[in-house]
């Protein structure tokens, strides 16, 4: 946070500012024009700024362990401040010749004691290293990815693969306690820091703008947990980053005997901020969430929406194919018939209207034009099983608003948890949820299964042994992001925030319950705690050292428990105990009449007896030992050097990139050989690249023998050549790559 003489200081500032531009608006000489400036820059002087104001601090610096050094190439010590920047004058054998960018003093060091660096802004060039895999499902398409990398370029990456595909993000970012516990520049930051506030704030806004190009705009969620440190400051700046969002926070209990404080309330809680987007809603489960007890509610009626989409870009230009008119009845607003889309540039007025009926169109209440949540086709389909309907029907001025069962709701009727209890005068549904099943979440959580110790890191420390403080409760995290995926059996789920792999785990978890395809990447640095540090460098070990490295979060945490939970074993190969039904105390309700023993008089009241019962009683025959069907492959996000490339020599590095673009289906492919080949046909992975534009005949019948590839890449520098190649593909996602890799995955650009 700024701290006070800063604040002092910006507002003199901007008094000084402010005399200035009056002293400037004095000097000109038409008095009219002057006056006129005055008011306005007075109308702007009086307005007051509301949210979150912050110290910007400088980006972080990137090590770049992988690149070469030469001379002219910006370094940093290994150990050290990386935005403490020197450049390469000259190299005699491993002894290298610096001059510091502050001080311009020259310094000489080892060729090991430095690394290559890249500044916010200056263009890197993206590889993914594979470092493991682990395969329990041999047949299956599905591929969780874990990718060892600082979250900011990965997510940039991350946007080219999958901009706007993205279903759930879950993260537990750092809580800036003062302990420790992140860095900024390479350097932790504690307690002492009188600007480790701003800090944080500068690193969380970075990477959640990221975060917002990935989520599907029209239904998705962004959880992110948090603690009282930094909960207010966090809530400010999703609000600004994300205002289309609804946003919520849960409180929730994590640990119910509190880590005491002397003079303080025991803390007892954290907190989890839930971002909304489009149509995304919360699916009711079993629990309340306020306990454990299984509630049954009374039934509840199912909920319409609005048919006309409210967020800010569904504009009609923006899906043009969702702009059509929709013909009600005069009399009583019943729904005739839905119309053909209305294509951009045609003006809605000049659509015939049938006779004794009004056309209703999504327009905001300004009159804009704007976009129905489903295209024509489908809407006449809901119509007809009474899935859509006008309500408000006003006959004298023929307007009405028009709504709809989402598709979560649809869902819900079609698989028995919702119930059709009639049907009103315009053909629509009545229906209801069935209690069992449909309970309503509460917004403060304290379940027992969400306890951080018994059910984080005990089962951790059971897996892995004891490498990890505060790992999140395996089923705190499941129950979470369930209520947004459950009925999304095949969604992109993103952690770049991952630390010890709970959120694979749990999408794993989910998946074995209900037999979903969900996918999940993770995303996690190699650091090393501070301890840890300090240790290794009086070892004389630096980053980048393989003694180093394979003690980092990645390698020695994440990776080793998303292995171990899949293939059902502990680090040392044993299999894993006990099952994942959470066996936890209930109160159960006693049937019946119920006398006292002692007094032989009928007991008043409900009467509940205690047992231990599974949490999750679909879980209950699924052993640990048994593991999870499914795969998983481990990156490295690495980095090319620009003088090093090859033009149109790298596609063993691109390979994998290209693989998650195309859906991360099958084993990873590699390249044999150094040789590029004209063309690379992968049934396995549903993916199909043309390297060489002039065997295009070549490639295009030896795709038709392949109907399963999904994606196809097409290399060239020409629009036109490529427009032309893919008019053959209808049905395929197709994707244009330059020759220069350089040009297609170049990132910290500072966007």
């Amino acid at each position: 946070m700024i701290t006070i003489s800063k604040k002092r200081r910006s507002q003199k500032n901007e008094v000084e500012t402010v005399a200035l531009l009056q002293d400037l608006i004095q000097q000109i000489d038409d008095p009219t024009l002057r006056d006129r400036i005055l008011q306005e820059a007075d109308k702007l002087i009086k307005q007051k700024k509301f949210g979150l104001v912050f110290e910007e601090h400088l980006p972080e610096c990137t090590p770049l362990y992988d690149v070469p050094i030469r001379v002219g190439s910006k370094v940093a010590r290994k150990i050290g401040y990386v935005s403490d920047i020197y450049t390469v004058l000259k190299i005699e054998g491993s002894a290298v010749l610096c001059d510091r960018r502050e001080t311009h003093e020259q310094v000489t060091f080892q060729m090991d004691e430095i690394v290559a660096i890249a500044e916010f802004g200056e263009p890197i060039y993206p590889t993914l290293k594979p470092i493991d895999t682990v395969e329990n499902a041999p047949d299956s398409d599905l591929w969780h990815t874990l990718i060892e990398a600082d979250n900011y370029h990965a997510l940039q990456l991350l946007e080219y693969l999958y901009a706007e595909k993205v279903d759930c993000i879950y993260i537990d970012p750092p809580y800036n306690t003062g302990a420790k516990d992140w860095k900024y520049n390479n350097d932790y930051v504690d307690n002492s820091d009188a600007y480790r506030h701003s800090k944080w704030l500068s690193m969380m806004e970075k990477r959640l703008k990221l975060a917002k190009k990935l989520l599907n705009p029209e239904d998705s969620v962004l959880i992110v947990t948090i603690d009282e440190k930094e909960y207010l400051h966090l809530g400010c700046l999703l609000e600004e980053i994300f205002p289309e969002a609804r946003i919520q926070m849960i409180t929730t209990v994590i640990s119910a005997k509190g880590v005491v404080r002397t003079g303080q309330f025991s803390r007892v809680e954290e907190y989890i901020y839930i971002l909304e987007l489009g149509n995304s809603s919360v699916q009711p489960g079993v629990y309340n969430m306020l306990d454990d007890e299984v509630k049954k509610e009374p039934d509840r009626s199912i909920e319409w929406l609005g048919f006309r989409r409210r967020a800010p870009q569904a504009k009609r230009d923006s899906r043009p194919n969702q702009f059509y008119p929709i013909f009600v009845s005069n009399s009583d607003g019943k729904i005739v018939s839905i119309g053909d889309v209305v294509k951009h540039g045609v003006d809605k007025n000049t659509i015939p209207v049938p006779d004794g009926c009004t056309a209703l169109w999504p327009l905001s209440k300004d009159g804009d034009e704007r976009l129905w949540s489903l295209v024509p086709e489908q809407a006449r389909l809901n119509f007809e099983k009474g899935y859509l309907k006008v309500n408000n029907w006003n006959a004298e001025s023929r307007t009405g608003t028009v709504y709809y069962l989402p598709s979560g709701t649809i869902d819900a009727i079609e698989n028995g948890k919702a119930e059709i209890t009639g049907y009103n005068a315009d053909g629509s549904v009545e229906a209801k949820y069935h209690s069992e099943g449909t309970t309503p979440p509460k917004r403060v959580w304290n379940m027992k299964t969400h306890n951080a110790e018994t059910y984080g890191t005990n089962i951790l420390n059971a897996i892995i042994g004891k490498r990890f403080d505060y790992p999140k409760s395996l089923y705190a995290v499941h129950d979470t992001i369930r209520f947004y995926v459950e009925r999304k059996k095949s969604a992109l789920i993103v952690d770049f925030f991952s630390g010890s792999g709970t959120t694979l785990h749990a999408v794993n978890l989910l998946n074995a319950e209900d037999g979903g395809h969900r996918r999940c990447i993770m995303v996690t640095n190699n650091e090393v705690s501070d301890a840890e540090a300090k240790v290794l460098t009086k070892q004389g070990l630096k980053p980048g050292d393989e003694e180093w490295e394979r003690l980092g979060i990645a390698r020695h945490v994440t990776w080793p428990r998303t292995l171990c939970s899949i293939k059902g074993c502990n680090i040392d190969g044993k299999p894993l105990d006990g099952n994942y039904g959470c066996n936890v105390e209930q109160y159960t309700e006693i049937e019946g009449e119920i006398t006292n023993p002692e007094t032989g008089k009928k007991l008043r009241g409900k009467v509940y007896k205690k047992e231990k019962r599974p949490a999750y009683p679909e879980l209950t025959d699924l052993k640990m030992s048994d593991g999870f069907k499914t795969n998983a492959a481990f990156f490295k996000l690495s980095f090319l050097d620009k003088n090093s490339v090859a033009l149109g020599r790298q596609f063993r590095e691109l390979l994998p990139v290209l693989w998650m673009k195309g859906g991360a289906i099958g084993r990873c492919p590699a390249l044999e050989s150094d040789e590029l080949p004209e063309m690379l046909i992968l049934p396995q992975n549903k993916v199909a690249v043309l390297i060489d534009e002039i065997y295009y005949s070549e490639f295009d019948a030896e795709l038709s023998q392949h109907p399963e590839i999904q994606t196809v890449f097409i290399v060239t520098d020409s629009e036109i050549a490529y427009r032309s190649m893919i008019r053959a593909y209808d049905g395929k996602t197709c994707y244009q790559l330059y020759r220069d890799y350089l040009d297609n995955f170049r990132i910290n650009t500072g966007r």
